[in-house]
């Protein structure tokens, strides 16, 4: 055993390879990333570790290996499971042999997603058990309870860790040993193919079973009651579970409280046994009322004269993550304790900094072309899921919609048809493209739609830390791949008009764009630019102030945090400068030059 520092993700990755897991498969979303590059850091030799090219691929591959006998495990945040979900419904249904868990990173906040998507309705909707952990020490400990459960009843289970815990830190003492796992092999069997008599034949034992698992986890180290004092209780489970705990400790209370670490199924058993004697009870967790509907239903089924209080009583918010501060304000009005108010220091106003594209962004340059390539005539920009999301923030203003990962391509389709004579645009990642953009393109083509297609390729998954996709040439492996190329897909898929330009050279990109968006039917622009966060800067730019006349254009047109005003003069901030030249293209005096390389 060996004590490390570690983050709550890399708890759970090092859990699974103490575990035995063979393979582990992923798309990147934050907060979950992280998991799955330490799988692949930490491999110990004998792991498989792929970023799929979407979170329905992952999970297929993962359920191929488990059809064998192999511990998996696959990774992705809250919406990415939405992308999984028609594979994971069938499987709850068809079932495993091996271990397999799907760890879905929920967001509170939320703090980098398009919504506050709780896992655990998913559970519940897909009848799979789930794991909640409230700490990196009990991820590291709990994923290895989720994988044997996952064998013991032949199928998936949900392991759902938030934000707070997924990039969280503790000091866990890491075991050097790992189970081993030999895996059968594929056994043929009619079991593996779902037929409609063999899913209701399967329903009816899921129902069946899940009561069944409702009462081990009664009796799970990770369900728990701690004795208080009174006729008030609290019921949490999560990151809230480790607030509440503080806040009680804040408060100097000790209420009766129940700890839930699998909230579906609900171990009801210990539940009712929290509940015997109680009057009234407070449930604390994140982000829907999971946890009080279940008691709700409880003290209803067994005629229990309790009252519960939490999310759909307004006694605790509805929305956003939980504190320590907010949970020990709720525990305080729910316990009828005084909160002796101290005036908040006074601290200066902090300016609004709302997220920018970095400087030196390529995406920047993009957007910009496609804004002067259009001027002047009526179009709708179409957007999607990543860094150049950031296009809707003045001065671009270059994102109209924005719904979720591949949409920009379809949404424009059917902006089209209901606005026939206005241009459709949908701007798409390299990464997208690859997850779930080519489907929305060949709808187009074969639905005759009429749009032009803008691929932002930057050669990488920018937004979230840099991971390699089927367009990089690089596996998760560490193996040097064929690249694939976009171009060629968009051609093979009957796209006529396909052109690559680099962004950064203005005048050449803004061509394009007026030739593309010319022609009827689809036609596709690629931006190639390599992101400025994996590529050297080139020599800096700064102004020659005695050339500046003020006008601020660079300032006004393209929001680049490396350009400032210096009293009436512009200037270049030598910090933030990558070299970009997009300013020293659009500056209509020349002021903006490039610093002269070193030697």
């Amino acid at each position: 055993m060996a004590k490390r520092l570690v983050m709550g993700n890399e708890a759970i990755a090092l859990g699974a390879i103490r575990a035995g897991v063979g393979l582990v498969a992923g798309y990147p979303g934050t907060p979950s990333t992280e998991i799955l590059e330490t799988a692949a850091r930490e491999n110990p030799g004998d792991l498989y570790v792929e970023w799929s090219v979407n979170e329905k691929a992952a999970l297929e591959v993962a359920a191929g290996a488990a059809y064998a006998g192999m511990r998996t495990m696959v990774t992705m945040k809250q919406v990415g499971l939405n992308v999984a979900s028609d594979p994971l419904m069938s499987l709850a249904y068809v079932g495993v042999k091996g271990g397999m868990v799907v760890v879905v990173a929920d967001d509170p906040g939320p703090i980098s997603s398009q919504t506050e998507q709780d896992t655990r309705h998913f559970a519940s909707f897909s009848k799979l058990p789930v794991f909640d952990p409230s700490s990196p020490e009990e991820a590291y400990e709990m994923i290895g309870a989720a994988f044997a459960l996952s064998e013991a009843h032949g199928t998936p289970v949900l392991f759902r860790p938030t934000t707070r815990v997924c990039h969280a830190c503790a000091s866990i003492e890491i075991s050097e040993e790992r189970q081993k796992i030999q895996p059968e092999g594929f056994i043929k069997d009619p079991k593996w193919g779902i037929f409609p008599r063999l899913s209701y034949l399967n329903h009816l034992h899921i129902e069946k079973r899940n009561p069944m698992i409702g009462e081990e986890f009664s009796h799970s180290p990770y369900n728990r009651i701690l004795p208080g004092e009174g006729k008030l209780g609290i019921v949490s489970g999560g990151i809230s579970w480790a607030y509440t705990c503080e806040a009680m400790s804040l408060l100097d209370v000790s209420p009766r409280c129940l700890k839930v670490g699998t909230p579906f199924p609900f171990p009801e058993s210990l539940a009712l046994e929290f509940l015997n004697g109680l009057d009234q009870v407070l449930v604390v967790e994140e982000l829907d009322p999971v946890l009080e509907r279940e008691l709700v239903y409880l003290c209803g089924k067994h005629h229990l004269p309790v009252t519960i209080w939490g999310k759909l009583t307004g006694d605790m918010p509805q929305a956003g993550e939980n504190t320590v501060e907010s949970v020990k304000k709720a525990l305080a009005n729910f316990l009828g304790l005084s909160l002796a108010e101290q005036p908040a220091p006074a601290l200066p106003q902090l300016p609004v900094r709302p997220p920018v594209l970095c400087a030196g962004c390529p995406h920047r340059a993009s957007f910009y072309a496609v804004k002067q390539a259009m001027k002047g005539q009526k179009a709708i920009f179409c957007g999607d899921i990543g860094c150049y999301t950031l296009g809707n923030a003045q001065p671009l203003d270059m994102v109209d919609t924005c719904l979720c990962m591949g949409a920009d391509v379809t949404i424009a389709q059917g902006l089209y048809r209901a606005e026939p004579g206005v241009k459709t645009f949908s701007f798409i990642g390299d990464s997208t493209f690859f997850a779930s953009g080519i489907t929305g393109v060949v709808n187009a083509v074969y639905n005759e739609h009429d749009l032009t297609l803008i691929v932002l390729d930057n050669a990488t998954t920018a937004m979230t830390g840099h991971q390699p996709h089927p367009g990089t040439g690089k596996t998760m492996m560490g193996a040097i791949s064929r690249k694939i190329s976009i171009p060629d897909v968009l051609k093979a898929i009957g796209v006529q008009s396909v052109v690559t330009v680099d962004p950064l050279d203005l005048a050449a990109a803004v061509q394009a764009v007026q030739e593309a968006a010319a022609q009827p039917g689809v036609t596709a622009v690629i931006f190639r630019s390599p992101c400025i966060a994996v590529t050297k800067p080139a020599p800096l730019f700064k102004v020659e102030s005695d050339k500046c006349i003020g006008c601020r254009k660079c300032i006004r047109e393209l929001g680049c945090p490396a350009i400032v005003m210096d009293g009436k003069k512009a200037a270049v901030e030598p910090s933030l400068c990558y070299g970009c030249s997009l300013c020293a293209q659009v500056c209509p005096v020349g002021a903006i030059v490039r610093e002269e390389e070193k030697a």
